[in-house]
């Protein structure tokens, strides 16, 4: 029973004392909010600032020539190597014309006979020696045998097979000894133009109408010239070292993905960029000239994904909902909620969180920002500390 006792008032003292710590901590917690938080924050300022956008795009050839015969016959030599550069015009094939010079020769002696017998019957004609129907027939088969000469020579011509356009040649389909046919469906080989070279880019339709309401509006003000500057990101992260320009954009858009396809073109020299490449592409839209950035350790997400921002305003510090458009180098872009000449907190918002709301607070120039526009900004000022 003693030991019962004693138990009981020992539980009972250590309840006691623990209340009289928990009452001191409240007084303390109290105490501490009635004193000002330190935070670090940054005065916003309007500034000129280039709106880029990047987009996904494919690599096209401005020009493919699918090599074809056009006469019949047996492939007697190749003449170029796989891989390599020809120009227009050069031969790459050269088909048996043995025939085709047998046809030719021909054709050439008929014609020659049926000429001969034409200007014979135009003397003739001149003293009524003969009708004038017999001339028109001689006439007649002479046209009609030049002609057969002409297709005789074109056919020759065929049998030197020549690329129709300058470019580069991939691997050849048929080897010599191979029989080709006129009008057949496999190619002999492929020419690809590559230099210059197009850039196939989707853009959302929504996207497209912003863009020409904030240019007719003036909130966009057109890039050097009213052109679009592309640049082009390859598969690897590296940026291609040549710029392109826009040439033009389909005047449909696609049913079932609501975008709009813009083709770009880009110099090739170097033929690094091949047809079937993944790419993306930024493209300078214009530039916004009085654009509100914020760092982006400034903005954080309210558990309705909505962002917010502590805002410092005589000696107070109240969160607020922001509008935010995108991330331009290492802040945020901002449509609505804040205005210049506002500070806002980038060091100690985790402190606010868990104090009530407008307690006072020290706002000191924030160490933790160091904004970098990358090449967005058009020589304008960075956010500077408060």
């Amino acid at each position: 029973m003693r030991a019962r006792a004693l138990f009981r008032g020992s539980a009972l003292l250590a309840l006691v004392a623990s209340l009289s710590l928990a009452g001191c901590g409240d007084e303390g917690a109290q105490a501490n909010h009635g004193a000002p938080v330190e935070v670090g924050a940054v005065e916003l300022s309007a500034q000129p600032v280039n709106i880029r956008s990047t987009l996904p795009g494919r690599v096209s050839a401005q020009r493919v020539a699918e090599v074809r015969p056009q006469v019949t016959g047996i492939i007697q030599r190749r003449l170029f190597t796989e891989g390599a550069e020809v120009e227009e015009g050069q031969q790459l094939y050269q088909i048996d014309d043995a025939l085709y010079q047998s046809a030719y020769k021909k054709a050439d002696a008929a014609m020659a006979s049926a000429k001969l017998l034409a200007d014979r019957y135009a003397r003739l004609l001149a003293d009524k020696a003969v009708s004038r129907q017999q001339y028109d027939d001689a006439l007649s088969t002479y046209r009609q045998t030049a002609a057969d000469v002409e297709t005789a020579r074109v056919n020759l011509a065929y049998t030197k097979v020549k690329s129709p356009i300058a470019g580069r040649i991939g691997r050849s389909s048929v080897t010599e000894g191979a029989l080709v046919t006129n009008g057949q469906a496999q190619y002999l080989a492929i020419v690809t133009q590559l230099d210059p070279i197009y850039v196939d880019v989707t853009q959302s339709s929504v996207e497209l109408l912003r863009l020409k309401r904030e240019l007719a509006s003036g909130e966009l003000a057109p890039g050097k010239e009213g052109e679009a500057s592309l640049e082009l990101v390859l598969e690897d992260g590296t940026t291609y070292p040549h710029r392109g320009t826009l040439k033009f954009g389909e005047v449909n858009v696609d049913k079932g993905t609501g975008s709009v396809t813009l083709r770009a073109a880009f110099p090739n020299p170097e033929r690094l960029l091949l047809p079937g490449m993944f790419v993306h592409v930024r493209v300078d839209e214009g530039v916004r000239p009085n654009a509100v950035l914020v760092p982006q350790q400034a903005v954080s997400r309210d558990p309705a994904g909505k962002a917010v921002v502590w805002v410092v305003k005589d000696q107070k510090a109240t969160q607020r909902e922001i509008v935010v458009n995108r991330t331009i180098g290492n802040t945020w872009l901002v449509e609505a909620g804040l205005a210049p000449g506002e500070s806002v907190v980038t060091e100690g918002a985790q402190k606010l969180r868990m104090l009530p709301p407008n307690v006072p607070v020290v706002a000191k120039p924030a160490s933790n920002v160091r904004v970098d526009l990358g090449d967005a900004a058009t020589a304008a000022p960075s956010p500077r500390a408060n």
